[in-house]
């Protein structure tokens, strides 16, 4: 960028070095419409070039705007979410936006506040939400008006978007990687069987069809509850199995907080893992990766889960007409570690041609990109 060029450019400049209208301009910083590849490459040139920067605040006050989104989750001492949103953040920076963070604590009535145009909404242009305690149907009491992704297992009834993972394929990828290592006695910790609990009936729908595919039964007393996908929870359920008069020989758990506390309890009752119990999470959290032992997981691709949150979100709130809901799965894999094959196995599978440090023992898993089908389809 050439000296002294940004300070003062406009719009008109913008659209005379690239040969196009302001409007096309505005199209294409602000993500308005679509623009032909082609235009966009040259208008992106030109920002570059003459070093513009839109005037955000001005932008946002002429459209009636904040300038702001709220992201909603249960938890913020949660690692998964934690992670997650240091890429909505990074995303909604990017496009001039900033981000209000709140902790439902799975409080249906606070989450409640962030589906209508209250006093509260005033405050942001549209929300990317986690719910906890709201099940699918009570979605419906949202405003119409007010731009919503949500994240996690509430399907789009084709009023908002919903971006997330095939959960009942990951966890029987999961499941079925344990049947593969020869394991039999499979139980699963973190079933919620109960209205709100969407996202571990998935996943428990998951581990039982592994079982059903490969033949083999599921043993009732090996599916565990549990109020909170977290180390303590996970503690006391491997405890339980553990006094069971024939206990298992392996255990998916519905995250890595549970398999942390799981791995834990078998370390502490004189167990080996894997030898004497393998043990696979879900979400691949930093903790996992360096706990001893690694643990296998199933990896969202969380970078790609928050940037494609944040694009639908600001569509949303760009567009002057309503917007379809969108269905959108983005890519999972298995990552293979020592909580299921031991160190010598997962060394050996970072030591493969080509294979970095980050991809661990990877097993490519549900789709290869984010696939998106409008809702309710």
């Amino acid at each position: 960028m050439a000296k002294g060029v940004g300070k003062g450019v406009t719009l008109r400049d913008v659209a005379a070095r690239a040969g196009v209208s302001s409007r096309t301009v505005s199209n294409v910083v602000n993500g308005y419409a679509p623009v032909a590849e082609a235009t966009r490459a040259r208008v992106q040139q030109a920002v570059e070039e003459l070093g513009y920067r839109p005037n955000v605040l001005a932008r946002n006050l002429a459209a009636g705007r904040s300038g702001q989104i709220a992201v909603v989750v249960p938890y913020l001492d949660t690692p998964y979410f934690s992670e997650l949103l240091q890429g909505i953040i990074r995303a909604a920076r990017v496009q001039g936006y900033n981000v209000l963070i709140d902790q439902t604590d799975g409080d249906p009535e606070h989450e409640k506040l962030f589906l209508t145009r209250g006093s509260t909404s005033l405050l942001f242009d549209g929300v990317i939400f986690s719910p906890l305690g709201l099940a699918q149907a009570d979605l419906s009491v949202r405003d119409a008006s007010l731009p919503l992704v949500v994240l996690g297992e509430r399907v789009s009834d084709g009023g908002f978007d919903h971006v997330g993972i095939d959960d009942v394929t990951a966890s029987r990828e999961a499941t079925e990687h344990l049947i593969g290592l020869g394991r039999r006695r499979i139980a699963a910790i973190g079933d919620q069987p109960y209205r709100t609990g969407e996202a571990a009936q998935l996943r428990t729908r998951g581990f039982r069809l592994a079982h059903e595919r490969a033949g083999l039964p599921v043993r009732e007393e090996f599916v565990i509850s549990t109020p909170r996908f977290n180390r303590s929870d996970g503690a006391a359920a491997m405890a339980h199995l553990l006094d069971l008069e024939e206990p298992p020989d392996a255990v998916f758990c519905y995250s890595d907080l549970v398999a942390l506390g799981a791995v834990r309890t078998l370390v502490s009752r004189g167990l080996r893992v894997p030898e004497d119990v393998a043990v696979v999470g879900y979400d691949d959290i930093e903790d996992g990766r360096y706990s001893n032992p690694s643990i296998t997981t199933i990896s969202p691709d969380k970078g790609m889960i928050a940037e494609t949150a944040v694009e639908r979100l600001l569509t949303r709130i760009g567009s002057m007409a309503p917007v379809p809901g969108m269905e959108i799965r983005a890519p999972h894999r298995l990552a293979v570690r020592e909580s299921t094959v031991g160190r010598q196995a997962a060394t050996a599978a970072l030591q493969l041609p080509g294979r970095s440090p980050q991809e661990d023992g990877a097993r490519p898993a549900g789709t290869e990109g984010a696939e998106a089908e409008p809702a309710g389809t």
